[in-house]
C-alpha cells in the first residue's frame, strides 16, 4: 500500500477534476482501513472527496472506475465516480476520486448481532442488482486465481473445496463485491449507511461474499454472529445458499495462509485486543467447526 499522502499534482487533478482553481484542494486526514489502496479524505471547493491511489501498475483503479459508474450510486449505498486517472500519468499512481458517503467503518459494534444483521441486508440489496448493468465483469470462478484453485497448503478446508469447487463453479451468478466484510461498509452510529472498496467486483455466485463475510464476523466475533449474518442475508435475499458448508470451507481454504496478514487492518479500524495467535486459533476453531457440518 502506498503510504505517503497525496502529492501536490494529485491534488491539482483533484481540484481540476470538480472544476475548482490549482491549489483549491487539500488533504483533510488518512481513512481508516484498507491494505490494498491508500485512501485519504481530500477537501475541495465543491466539497469533500475521497482519493484512493493503488500501486504502480495495479489495474484495481480501472476495476473500480467500470463499476462504480455502472452502479451510479447504488441508490446512495455505493459511492460515485468523480474521475479516474488509472494510469497514474495525473497523480502518480492509479487512482480513483469518488464521492464521500457519510458514516465511518467501525468493527467494534455495540451489538454484533444487530449490526451483523444489517450486513445481510446490505449484501442481499448488492446481489440483486442486475448483472446487464455491468456486463464487462470478470468471472471470479472461471478465471485462474488462488480464489478458484486453492493452493495444496490451503489448510485442512483445501481438499473438500477443490473436490467441490466445480459444483460452486456451476451455481448461478451475483454482483459480487468480493471483499465484503466489516470494514467495508460505513456505519453513522448503528445505522448501516454505505458499502466501499469496489475495486474487485466481479461476477460469481452468491455464497462467494456469503462464506468470506461470515468467516470475519467469526473471527471478529464468534460463530453465532455470523449465523445472525446468515440468516439476515437469507430473509433479505428471499433465497437459502446452495453447499453454504462449502462456501465457507472456500473462503477458510482462501485465507489459512493470510489470516495473520489481516491484523493490522483490524488494528486500525479499533481491534487492538486481538494477536496474531488470537487470528489463527478462531481461524482453526471455524475450520473445524464447518468441516464438521460438510
Amino acid at each position: 500500500m502506498i503510504v505517503s499522502p497525496p502529492s501536490d499534482a494529485a491534488l491539482a487533478w483533484a481540484a481540476e477534476a470538480v472544476g475548482g482553481r490549482p491549489g483549491s484542494a487539500s488533504t483533510v486526514r488518512r481513512l481508516a482501513g484498507g491494505a490494498h489502496a491508500s485512501t485519504h479524505l481530500i477537501r475541495t471547493g465543491t466539497g469533500d472527496l475521497v482519493l484512493r491511489r493503488f500501486p504502480a501498475g495495479d489495474t484495481a483503479a480501472v476495476q473500480e472506475a467500470l463499476v462504480l459508474r455502472a452502479l451510479d450510486g447504488l441508490d446512495g449505498w455505493a459511492p460515485r465516480l468523480v474521475a479516474a486517472d488509472p494510469d497514474g500519468s495525473r497523480t502518480g499512481s492509479p487512482a480513483v476520486l469518488i464521492s464521500r458517503l457519510r458514516g465511518r467503518a467501525d468493527i467494534t459494534p455495540r451489538d454484533p448481532h444487530a449490526a451483523a444483521a444489517l450486513l445481510g441486508a446490505a449484501l442481499a440489496r448488492v446481489h440483486a442488482v442486475p448483472l446487464s448493468r455491468l456486463p464487462a465483469l470478470r468471472d471470479a470462478m472461471a478465471a485462474p486465481s488462488t480464489a478458484q484453485h486453492p493452493a495444496p497448503d490451503a489448510g485442512p478446508a483445501g481438499p473438500p473445496v477443490a473436490a467441490g469447487r466445480h459444483r460452486l463453479a456451476a451455481q448461478p451468478s451475483v454482483l459480487t463485491h468480493f471483499d465484503f466484510w466489516t470494514g467495508n461498509v460505513l456505519w453513522t452510529g448503528p445505522e448501516l449507511t454505505g458499502v466501499v472498496d469496489w475495486s474487485g467486483a466481479c461476477r460469481a455466485p452468491r455464497g462467494f461474499d456469503v462464506g468470506w463475510c461470515r468467516l470475519d464476523l467469526a473471527v471478529l466475533h464468534g460463530p453465532d454472529v455470523a449465523d445472525s449474518f446468515l440468516a439476515a442475508y437469507q430473509r433479505a435475499a428471499g433465497t437459502t445458499v446452495a453447499d453454504l458448508a462449502l462456501w465457507d470451507l472456500f473462503a477458510l481454504a482462501n485465507s489459512h495462509r493470510s489470516v495473520e496478514t489481516w491484523l493490522p487492518n483490524y488494528h486500525d479500524l479499533g481491534r487492538v485486543d486481538l494477536t496474531t495467535a488470537d487470528l489463527r486459533a478462531r481461524h482453526t476453531a471455524w475450520t473445524t467447526h464447518r468441516l464438521a457440518a460438510h
